[in-house]
């Protein structure tokens, strides 16, 4: 294939069925094998990951654990290991560090790489990527799949139509021809909802897509309806770019072995994730700005209600302060069973906050959660906690084998035991 010089080429790198590879790789008796990585079906867990020999068999990621059983009953299942993929991760990226000083990482097993003027170095983008697939074979014993293109939507797309292990090269001018036999659903966007909305009109493909008269997408697109056809016909002008941290969220979120319904047990799992989100906000040097909270329902419904902080914060009170008042309006709209609560924090700056004029508090809050910070690193898991929480959080939210309980003046505290 013909590469002209100064062209525009960006490169997708996904690690394949990371988290099941990931444990495959530490445990060569798994080889060949359907593994989901997940948690308990017995526990309500769900499915981080799976195998190509587990995907063959229907399952798929999110799915619940027991469903993903019966779909295929011989699949071993992993428990996951944050400590493993996170090491795995940091290796990934340092090895594409060194093909190109623009790296976007997007998540823990994917990342771009601008890889124009390559060609001095390493021959051009084709014969770059075919080195990145082999050293990371080699070095970590992982297959990727890479996706060769003008630009960052063409080259992800291009990246997942030959898995696992695969290399597709989508040539300047080819963008159109490729998208045009694709299913609507292929276009990142577009969901299960709006994809029925197309094909009931008759929009199965990205090339009808990108042909489509305004009447038929103003429904799924809005106003946005010209920027949408651009996109189905392969076109997309962002930018890599390579930020220090490439996060725009932190939070996380818990699945209950059982449904909750009362407001005093939602409270104390919500604080438990407020508090470990808080702590992560701290030990990265973040603030942030809007917390989002996320209730998905027995019946699988999923609901979230996003909010404004007052100022950017890192303190886990101010988080579970208004996760909370979030939380009793989602409940009083649908008071139903939840199955599953998360909770998370955008718009992250590290801009330090400007004290107001008279003291409000935040220097001594500041100082407080520096030495719970500290007190958990010793302990290994949080120890420090509201009072009204620490026979709630001993079960469904939390298993911590001690807690210290704090009443809400400060002036006491009571250490407590299972």
């Amino acid at each position: 294939m013909l590469i002209r010089p100064h062209e525009r080429w960006v490169i997708h790198a996904d690690l394949d069925a990371f988290f099941a590879a990931a444990e495959t790789l530490r445990r060569p008796e798994l080889a060949g094998k359907p593994v989901i990585v997940g948690g308990s079906p017995q526990s309500r867990g769900v499915v981080a990951a799976a195998s190509y020999e587990a995907r063959a068999h229907g399952v798929r990621s999110a799915m619940p654990v027991a469903q993903a059983v019966r779909l295929c009953p011989n699949a071993v299942i992993v428990r996951p290991d944050g400590d493993w993929y996170q090491h795995l991760s940091r290796r990934f990226r340092d090895i594409l560090a060194e093909y190109s000083p623009l790296v976007e990482v997007v998540s823990i097993d994917e990342a771009f790489l601008d890889a124009s003027g390559s060609e001095r170095l390493f021959g051009g983008a084709v014969e770059l990527a075919r080195s990145l697939k082999t050293r990371v074979r080699r070095e970590l014993g992982l297959a990727v799949s890479l996706g060769v293109a003008s630009n960052k939507l063409v080259a992800k797309i291009a990246s997942d139509l030959d898995k696992p292990d695969g290399l597709r090269v989508v040539r300047h001018g080819d963008e159109a021809a490729t998208f045009a036999p694709l299913p609507v659903e292929r276009l990142p966007g577009i969901g299960a909802k709006a994809s029925a909305q197309l094909r009931a009109q008759g929009i199965e493909t990205l090339g009808q897509l990108a042909v489509a008269p305004d009447v038929l997408l103003r429904p799924v697109a809005g106003g946005d309806i010209e920027r949408l056809r651009r996109r189905a016909r392969g076109e997309d002008s962002r930018p890599v770019t390579s930020e220090r941290d490439p996060r725009k969220s932190l939070g996380h979120e818990h699945t209950f072995a059982h449904d909750l319904t009362g407001m005093p047990d939602l409270s104390a799992a919500l604080y438990r994730l407020c508090e470990a989100t808080g702590a992560d906000l701290r030990r990265c040097q973040l603030y942030g700005t809007t917390v989002t909270l996320k209730l998905r329902y027995g019946d699988f419904t999923t609901v979230t209600r996003q909010q404004a902080l007052r100022r950017p914060t890192d303190a886990h009170q101010e988080l579970f302060h208004l996760a909370s008042a979030l939380l009793e309006r989602a409940l009083s709209e649908r008071h139903a069973p939840v199955r599953l609560l998360g909770v998370r924090v955008t718009g992250l700056t590290n801009a330090a906050r400007q004290l107001g004029l008279f003291d409000d508090g935040l220097p001594r809050l500041s100082l407080l959660n520096r030495a719970i910070d500290r007190i958990a690193e010793r302990a290994g898991e949080p120890l420090l906690v509201p009072a009204r929480y620490v026979s709630r959080l001993s079960g469904e939210a939390s298993t911590p084998s001690r807690r210290v309980a704090l009443d809400t003046s400060g002036e006491r505290e009571r250490r407590f035991s299972r």
